[in-house]
């Protein structure tokens, strides 16, 4: 019998599949979303790539509220099935590998939308592996359309990374106690180049200096002066055998003279010491940067889709947030 352990915004119990219940997610459910996520990105992809902290850090962001902003939906014995997260445009669908063509994907698509109007939002959008064809042509039938393409590049590490020198004036260091600030001003002003809202500081932080995989160590920054110009912001995830780049950025009047080049293999570098095989990073056809890491020596390990759909009539298709995991199910 289908039914929810308590109420839950913009879902009815009929619109779950027999034998499933839902409720909204609180922390406690981290690891067990986790789980879950995990198993779908081996499923599709062979490899998880999403760290436990990011999962903890989407379910605390300002402004969520998971009592109505999440949704988790278990099976019968009380396993993790299925899990849907909205924050005004951008959602997260996962349905776990086992429970897949049930039905799960689609309810928790229609949950998404539902919450997204109740938040205000006049438009959603949300990620796909390439590899799952099932959730695209679920995303296409309800009337989403490609907004941008996202890439997964990696580097082998098999020995240390040569560095250049930086460029004259330019001295670099690893971020430290004190540069948050800057380093998020900074990330922020290369970014609303191409994002359509500035992120507030806690939101950013809640991203980036706050996740417990932060490593300052792997996150040089580039100063003229006093003046911070560049940042790369890297994540050493628990049980990864790779490093990881979540931010990359360079002050506008600065770029073109190699800083990024330079910052990059700096991480690089630096995870190669720590004895990570490899080190990857997510960019999208909105930034242009895919030639710049492909110079570096940088290819293509996966690709994904984001699909966005207008949830009012004539409502906007472009300039959408393009972050968020992969829909599943």
């Amino acid at each position: 019998m289908t039914g929810t352990d308590a109420p839950v915004a913009g879902v009815l119990p009929e619109q779950l599949p027999g034998g499933y219940r839902c409720r909204p997610a609180v922390l406690a459910d981290a690891d067990a979303i986790h789980r879950l996520v995990a198993a779908c990105e081996r499923a599709l992809d062979g490899s998880a790539v999403t760290g436990a902290d990011r999962i903890t850090a989407e379910l605390t962001l300002p402004g969520v509220r998971p009592e109505r902003d999440t949704l988790l939906v278990h099976d019968g014995a009380g396993g993790a099935a299925g899990f849907g997260w909205v924050r005004g445009p951008r959602a997260r669908v996962q349905v776990h590998p086992a429970h897949q063509g049930r039905g799960l994907g689609g309810a928790l698509l229609a949950w998404t939308e539902s919450r997204a109007r109740e938040q205000g939002s006049d438009r959603i959008a949300q990620t796909v592996s390439d590899t799952d064809r099932a959730a695209a042509a679920l995303l296409r039938a309800g009337g989403y359309s490609r907004l941008v393409i996202e890439w997964l590049l990696e580097i082998a590490l098999p020995v240390e990374p040569e560095v250049p020198d930086p460029p004259a004036g330019i001295t670099v260091r690893p971020f430290r106690h004190g540069d948050e600030q800057a380093v998020y001003r900074l990330t922020e002003d290369a970014f609303d180049e191409w994002q359509p809202r500035r992120k507030s500081y806690a939101e950013w932080a809640r991203h980036t200096v706050e996740r417990a995989a932060f490593l300052p160590a792997a996150s040089p920054v580039a100063l003229a002066g006093d003046q911070l110009v560049g940042a790369v912001l890297s994540l050493d995830v628990p049980g990864h055998d790779e490093g990881y780049v979540e931010r990359v950025a360079v002050r506008r009047d600065h770029r073109d003279r190699g800083i990024a080049r330079t910052l990059l293999r700096e991480a690089f570098r630096t995870f190669h010491h720590r004895g990570r095989s490899a080190c990857a990073l997510w960019t999208h056809s909105g930034t242009g940067a895919l030639s710049l890491y492909e110079r570096l020596g940088m290819t293509v390990r996966r690709s994904s889709t984001v699909y966005c759909k207008a949830l009012v009539t004539g409502g906007p298709v472009t300039d959408w947030p393009v972050t968020g995991w992969p829909v599943t199910g």
